[in-house]
């Protein structure tokens, strides 16, 4: 991810031959039954975001190979130290559900191409190269699917351990790979891999892919990757955190640590909203990977009105937690995503299955919506009243979602007036649900 901003500087400087391929799956038809899973994706609103591989065991994060330029013969002693014997895929899952959350999206390989589960096509996996010899993503696979959760896979197309993977792209310099390699061959590769998911694992919710800025000239050969998804798993959403306008065969967008059109961490400059569902991702303290001296750690609050704030922005809240070495998923953590699934089960009829309302976001706030219901998300009150535009149709009834007493307001031809009494305020976020009928 991080040397996306140098990408984007050349391809906005033009200094990438008009000669690449074009992206992504031309005339790509969703099949009805993605576009179903599209809309259930949207529904879901909250999912969990893991990061977690060999790198764990170093707990300096996730890009650690690269940034202290470990070199690939050393970084493939790391193996040898990783044994999750405390990994509980159940003890997940039920995190998972405590904390509200609908579907988790985790890591099967990141950039240092190693494989979380137990692939056929290399050893450089869990189940050939570790101690623990099990395969941690067909285990919570399993659990999942036991306890109605969805499982999408985050897959690296960047490889800094698989010598095809050249020409060498804007990282991994420093891993003592031969200057020479075969790029489709390595495709073939990665293919293969997501094949295996594809087939051994069950239905899954989607590909989330990420590693496209590290070459962004390349020929990626995404048509055939997205059609191979889409023909094993009509199902299966395709997403890519390369910060553009979704390519064709993609099924839904991302943002990296910002919400939908923000570029406040430098990510998405020339990044564009299209017409997918939307998902915006973010730590819990600074790091996805495990990283055992980062201890700034996000508030409950801050985490809330995240995902608030992505809701009424019509996104999903992606949010990660880095596993220990051990398998556990650290108490700081835990404690938060619990605290989180309090507040979703008083609040989270605002949250599931809303759309961004018809008030766009404001300094005070955002809105969601439901059917005839617009639900007020009251972050940051102006004054005792709350001035709104007019809705789509006549308001017949305000209610606090809190306790479920009414709220009084005024309408005429200038909007809806809600006035809030001080007792009735949140710290967190002050949730009304205005009911209108549609004229």
């Amino acid at each position: 991810m991080k040397g996306l901003r140098v990408a984007v500087a050349v391809l906005a400087a033009g200094l990438v031959s008009s000669a690449v391929p074009l992206r992504g799956q031309a005339g790509y038809q969703p099949a009805p039954e993605n576009l179903a899973a599209r809309r259930w994706f949207q529904d879901a609103r909250f999912g969990m975001f893991v990061h977690w591989g060999i790198y764990s065991v170093l707990g300096d994060g996730e890009w650690v190979m690269n940034n202290r330029k470990i070199r690939a013969a050393e970084y493939e002693k790391l193996p040898a130290f990783f044994n999750p014997v405390d990994f509980d895929p159940a003890a997940w899952v039920a995190l998972v559900k405590a904390a509200g959350m609908k579907y988790v999206t985790i890591t099967s390989k990141h950039h240092d191409g190693f494989a979380m589960f137990d692939s056929k096509v290399s050893d450089w996996d869990i189940v050939d190269r570790t101690p623990y010899k099990k395969d941690v993503l067909k285990m919570l696979a399993d659990e999942c699917h036991r306890q109605g959760i969805k499982l999408f896979f985050y897959h690296s197309q960047l490889d800094w351990h698989h010598p095809d993977y050249y020409p060498r792209g804007r990282t991994g310099h420093d891993t003592g790979r031969p200057e020479s390699g075969e790029w489709y061959r390595y495709l073939d590769y990665m293919d293969a891999q997501l094949e295996e998911l594809l087939t051994g694992y069950g239905e899954i919710g989607g590909i989330w892919f990420d590693g496209w800025w590290d070459r962004p000239e390349a020929d990626w050969r995404l048509a055939k990757t997205y059609a191979l998804i889409h023909r094993l798993q009509p199902a299966a959403l395709v997403g890519s955190n390369h910060h553009r306008r979704p390519n064709p065969g993609e099924d839904f967008q991302m943002f990296e640590k910002d919400l939908p059109g923000r570029n406040t961490a430098g990510f998405n400059d020339q990044s564009e909203i299209g017409d997918l569902p939307l998902e915006t991702c973010e730590t819990m303290n600074n790091a996805w990977g495990f990283n055992i001296t980062d201890r700034s750690y996000k508030s409950t609050k801050d985490l809330v009105r995240y995902l608030v704030r992505a809701a009424g922005n019509d996104a999903n809240f992606l949010l990660n937690v880095g596993p220990m070495p051990n398998g556990k998923i650290q108490p700081e953590f835990a404690s938060r995503l619990k605290e989180m699934g309090d507040w979703l089960s008083r609040y989270g009829e605002s949250i599931y299955g809303t759309r961004g309302g018809p008030v766009t976001p404001r300094p005070w706030g955002v809105t969601t919506q439901k059917g005839d219901t617009v639900y007020l998300h009251v972050l940051d009150w102006p004054d005792e009243t709350l001035s709104l535009p007019k809705l789509p149709g006549k308001v017949t009834a305000a209610r606090f979602v809190k306790d479920g007493s009414r709220a009084a307001f005024v309408e005429d031809e200038a909007g809806v007036r809600v006035k809030i009494p001080a007792a009735m305020r949140d710290d967190t976020d002050t949730v009304l649900a205005l009911t209108y009928q549609s004229s």
